[in-house]
């Protein structure tokens, strides 16, 4: 289980790692989205460092409408665990995104009144 903190607006933030083709880990703080249905968003220039394998494109409906996203597969550490998942690449994301995906199988606490952010 991982504990996050609260951000601007009380955004749901926690630290994690991408991993790049070449065994980089670089730790980024993501921001937990509950209107992304996926895994994983950042930004194309985000991507450059990381060295992931691209699979394909997808029409995503997004809060600014219809937008094309690049699938890679990508590699993130979350609670000391490798995930291998599809990242969603595209423009004009101003912070990676966290997806309602991981609520398949870790649960999301949030408790704003303690103070309390947890996702495992």
């Amino acid at each position: 289980m991982i504990s996050g903190f609260f951000g601007d607006e009380d955004a749901l933030f926690f630290e994690i790692e991408l991993i790049a083709s070449d065994g980089l880990e670089l730790p980024i703080d993501a921001m937990f989205d509950t209107g992304f249905s996926a895994f994983l968003a950042i930004n194309n220039q985000d991507l450059d460092a990381l060295g992931w394998t691209y699979i394909k494109q997808q029409a995503m409906f997004t809060a600014r409408g219809e937008a094309e996203f690049r699938l890679y597969l990508g590699q993130v550490r979350i609670d000391g665990q490798d995930f291998n998942i599809p990242v969603h690449v595209g423009e004009e994301l101003t912070e990676v995104l966290l997806g309602r995906q991981w609520l398949q199988t870790k649960q999301l606490l949030v408790n704003m009144q303690a103070g309390i952010l947890t996702l495992g």
